[in-house]
């Protein structure tokens, strides 16, 4: 035999004690474990027919690891310890046929088992004949290739019999063979591999008799658990993402192996030509894997792959809940607000690339809240119909829009569901959000980039989640609309000291004035002194008024006010600071408060001119359809995000500019209501703004409000 490196030898040493000791510790555990079903509360568990065997075999292998660690692999004492190791695992294979009892019925397993163990002893005779008898080199070498059949004859048919134990075992035998036929076969198929190499060669490879050891400890722990009485219960699952990375791992493995084979098989055609070939192919297969293998979308397609062949459900719930909690839970730190997390969190469980979230306005229609990585689809301001929110509440289901498109319609949803969202192609589905069986929003997920149909396990998973990020909605906006209370009482605070202080000074201001009347010697002095002094306490009288005025229903006055008279004194106040003109007028009276209707308006435009470059005026356009007055207010400004339009543009105290107090948009759709009229807004980021102010016409107000008397005294 070669002489061995030293490393090798060392290795050798430190693999086989490792062997000896991990199978004597297993022999031991199950020595233990015989002793338990003796016992009361284990007096249900039924000893395997095939320990006692095992047990033995582990001890013998574990004096035959020990050997070869002190005497090498080739010592006679290690051979002979082989052989008595190979007649205990041959047992022991013979017995696990007693598990569902065909050792009794296949009567051929008997005469393979007898001639296996007739080899392993004739192995032990061609020893001692080997330790007896002085060899030529040309005796040594005939008795070591028999030797090397001998193992390889065993190995083969003891991987036979093995096949065929496990191969004829019904379901519930493999689920207690499989560990230990794992164990087996590993080892077998090991020292196949050895022996054939050692017998083409003519020499065993040392680094593989080294590698021995390592082996037989890991077929003595595989052996341990599957003689345990449990083992049926023990299964080998891998989460998801060693799945993912293992497949990986192995394509780009796979890959690179052909990838060299490839390139050797060019080298073989010889001279510069197969030079030039091989770098040239080596080039664009390197480009292409660079390519190829960090692109998301062939991530995302072995991920489904391996998720749909490797495991028996969809998702990871661990690893999912996880990443949901950690995604919502952001908190101040994030960049990102509550409604564009809680589309994300819905969005990474499905890897949808991107999503929408809709929430309903005070009249009940969906508007768009929040987009996340979709800003190309054109949402129209009322996104969603009242009719299709109360059948999602209705019947809590998920819309598969596929389905829509191909002609499915089980709730009648398909009438209902806009045209926007029926020809978006990446929309992929509708998620709505329940909270104690009443809808807060809507999610639309993007398709994903592994296309694929919704099936049950999705429709769960996310109708629960659903109603968690349903919960959080409902919190913020209940938590919003405590601070807003707080606020209010504390700005109604303030304005109660500055009316104090206001009144008071128009009342001496007041005062004076009378004073200054009846005191005064210079009439000249004294007619300018009261002018002034009657100017101030008007005018402060009237601040005070407008003040109390703030918060409340407003004015109860009533009257027939021409849009077109209210528009032109808006475009004379802002005559010299910004152009302001009026592209349409329509002839009609509005049913109106003149002075807060001036005033919302004045509001209105002062917001569409700061929003707007120097220069780019701003339109007004009075329209009438016969039942209500319109007036639009529309710019070409830097416009407003969704997300400002629904949390901040109504909000007092929330404001877009530094300065801003924030209830100039509040109070104006405030005094608009009060007068029972509506205001909308329209917006688009980087594109303007338009404001749109309906009050009811004078006319048909007044025609609503007779009664059937009125009809029949204008008749007589």
């Amino acid at each position: 035999m070669a002489a061995w490196p030293q490393g090798w030898l060392i290795a050798s040493f430190a693999l086989h004690l490792m062997g000896a000791i991990a199978c004597a510790i297993a022999a031991g555990w199950l020595i233990h474990r015989v002793e338990k079903p003796a016992r009361a509360e284990h007096a249900d568990v039924q000893v395997r027919p095939d320990r006692t065997a095992t047990i033995g075999a582990l001890c013998l292998t574990a004096l035959w690891s020990a050997i070869v660690a002190a005497l090498g692999p080739y010592a006679y004492a290690a051979t002979l310890a082989e052989a008595g190791r190979n007649l205990a695992w041959i047992f022991v294979l013979y017995r696990l046929f007693a598990n569902d009892g065909r050792h009794r019925s296949l009567t051929p397993i008997r005469p393979v088992v007898v001639v296996l163990a007739f080899v392993e002893i004739l192995q032990i005779a061609l020893l001692l004949a080997k330790m007896k008898l002085a060899q030529s080199a040309s005796d040594a070498t005939l008795t070591y290739e028999i030797s090397m059949l001998f193992y390889i004859m065993v190995s083969v048919g003891a991987l036979v019999l093995l096949h065929n134990l496990y191969g004829g075992a019904s379901d519930v035998a493999r689920k207690v063979l499989q560990w230990s036929a794992i164990a087996l076969g590993a080892m077998w198929a090991y020292d196949l591999n050895y022996f054939t190499i050692g017998y083409l060669s003519g020499h065993l490879p040392f680094e593989m008799a080294a590698l021995r050891g390592l082996v037989t400890a890991l077929v003595a722990i595989l052996v341990a658990f599957g003689t345990a009485s449990m083992s049926a219960q023990l299964r080998l699952r891998p989460s998801r993402e060693v799945a993912f990375r293992t497949l990986s791992l192995i394509l780009i493995g796979g890959y690179l192996l052909v990838m060299v084979m490839i390139a050797q098989s060019l080298a073989m055609l010889g001279g510069n030509f197969a030079r030039l070939t091989q770098v040239g192919f080596l080039f664009f297969a390197s480009v292409a894997a660079l390519l190829w293998l960090p692109s998301q979308r062939m991530r995302r397609w072995l991920r489904v792959m391996t998720v749909k062949h490797l495991f028996q459900h969809r998702y990871d719930y661990r690893a999912e809940w996880l990443r949901f909690t950690r995604t919502i839970g952001q908190g101040a730190d994030s960049s990102s607000s509550l409604p564009e997390r809680v589309v994300k969190a819905m969005a990474d469980i499905t890897d949808s690339p991107s999503g929408l979230l809709l929430l309903p306005d005070e009249n009940g229609a969906y508007q768009l809240a929040s987009r996340w990585r979709w800003p190309d689809i054109d949402v129209p301001a009322i996104a969603m119909p009242v009719q299709l929110a109360e059948l999602f509440e209705n019947d809590s289901f998920i819309l598969d829009l596929d389905d829509v498109r191909l002609g499915s319609d089980r709730y009648g949803e398909a009438e209902l569901l806009p045209n926007w969202l029926r020809d978006a192609d990446k929309a992929w589905a509708l998620v709505p959000l329940i909270h104690f069986d009443r809808l807060t929003g809507v999610i639309i997920l993007s398709r994903p980039a592994a296309p694929r149909r919704l099936d049950w396990e999705d429709f769960d998973l996310l109708r629960v989640v659903g109603q968690q990020l349903a919960s959080y909605l409902a919190e913020q906006s209940g938590h919003q609309a405590l601070m807003e209370a707080a606020r209010f009482e504390d700005f109604n605070r303030r304005i109660a000291f500055v009316m104090h202080d206001i009144k008071n000074l128009a009342s001496q201001m007041a005062l004076l004035a009378r004073n200054a009347e009846r005191h005064a010697d210079n009439p000249a002095f004294r007619a300018d002194m009261l002018v002034t002094l009657t100017n101030s306490a008007d005018k402060l009288n009237g601040l005070l008024a407008r003040l109390g005025r703030y918060g409340t229903h407003g004015s109860d006055k009533r009257e027939a006010v021409d849009l077109g008279e209210i528009a032109a004194l808006v475009v004379k106040r802002y005559a010299s600071i910004h152009p302001v003109s009026v592209v349409r007028k329509d002839s009609g009276k509005v049913l109106a408060d003149p002075e807060a209707l001036e005033q919302a308006l004045v509001h209105l435009v002062h917001n569409a001119v700061e929003a707007s470059d120097a220069g780019l005026p701003v339109y007004l356009d009075i329209s009438t359809d016969g039942v209500n007055g319109r007036i639009d207010v529309i710019d070409s400004g830097c416009g407003m995000s969704p997300e400002f339009v629904r949390n901040g543009l109504f909000k007092p105290f929330v404001s877009s500019k530094p300065a801003g107090f924030g209830i100039g948009a509040f109070e104006s759709r405030e005094m608009i209501r009060a007068m029972g009229g509506r205001l909308e807004v329209e917006t688009r980021e980087t594109l303007g703004t338009r404001f749109t102010v309906q009050l009811p016409l004078f006319a048909a107000a007044e025609f609503l409000s007779r009664g059937p008397d009125d009809y029949k005294a204008e008749v007589a």
